[in-house]
């Protein structure tokens, strides 16, 4: 059984790419990691539900976005799991975003797409869930793009076997801003549903409002988002949505053109990230 973590209490919160567009685009000039107010993992508020963001996206007309989940948008209860039948926001929806001066839109939806799609694969309904929010512009120099902790995204795409060490940076206020166990650590139990997600137990585990963050593989490389924890058949995994299968169906569903944006930060995995 799965459950999606979402709130809409206001300091509790909610849970939550990859092919690549064919002509590559220019980078922006990203902030400083050690001091951009908006980087993977900042919260975002979707009528009053809160989410963390996943990773960080560009296109060619200079425009950033930031990643959550697209049930942070959604109108239906925890349970509500099947993004082809579940409620959401509209796009043009404003998201609050940590750090931002002023609200992001709500740009993409897998949710909402699957829907005017008329999708039905069992697996995809499930587990594509993926949405974008589009920065003010005024932003823009505000941002950087690598993991705190970790370091990357080194690339795109990403898979993970039995045993696999995975990577993350959860941010739930529940955790009242202790920060040292905000990054986490743990192993896959490999993927599932046609590769649509991938099963991970981390120490600690995903609790809400750490939902929709980022995941790395070993290598660095963009695994996917948090989006929900399951019951059976493994009691307090989390199910991590992959990357990039949700930005495949998304660039070849009509959705925003855009590039996952590598992190200026070199990764650093093992320990790394857990020390001082």
């Amino acid at each position: 059984m799965l459950k999606r973590f979402r709130s809409i209490l206001p300091i509790v919160a909610i849970l939550a790419v990859v092919a690549m567009p064919t002509q590559a685009q220019a980078v922006p000039p990203w902030a400083p990691a050690a001091t951009a107010a908006i980087h993977p993992g900042v919260m975002t508020f979707t009528a009053g539900a809160q989410c963390t963001s996943n990773f960080v996206f560009y296109n060619g007309s200079n425009d950033v976005f930031i990643g959550q989940a697209a049930h942070c948008a959604g109108t239906g209860g925890a349970t509500e799991t099947d993004g082809c039948d579940a409620g959401s926001l509209p796009l043009g929806t404003p998201v609050e975003v940590d750090g931002a001066s002023q609200p992001g839109t709500l740009v993409y939806s897998s949710w909402l797409t699957m829907q005017a799609n008329g999708e039905t694969d069992a697996n995809t309904c499930q587990y594509n869930d993926f949405a974008l929010v589009r920065l003010a512009a005024g932003d823009y120099n505000k941002v950087n793009p690598s993991i705190p902790a970790w370091g990357g995204p080194v690339s795109v795409g990403a898979t993970t076997a039995l045993g696999d060490q995975v990577y993350s940076y959860g941010n739930s206020s529940l955790r009242l801003g202790l920060s040292q166990l905000s990054p986490k650590t743990g192993y896959s139990l490999g993927a599932a549903a046609g590769g649509w997600t991938h099963d991970v137990y981390t120490v600690t585990p995903g609790i809400p409002g750490d939902s929709g963050s980022a995941f790395l593989s070993s290598t660095g490389a963009a695994l996917g988002t948090l989006s929900t924890v399951a019951i059976l058949p493994f009691p307090a995994s989390n199910g991590v949505g992959d990357l990039g299968r949700e930005l495949s169906y998304m660039l070849s569903h009509g959705g925003p053109s855009v590039q996952l944006a590598l992190g200026t930060e070199p990764f650093v995995g093992g320990l790394g990230g857990l020390l001082p």
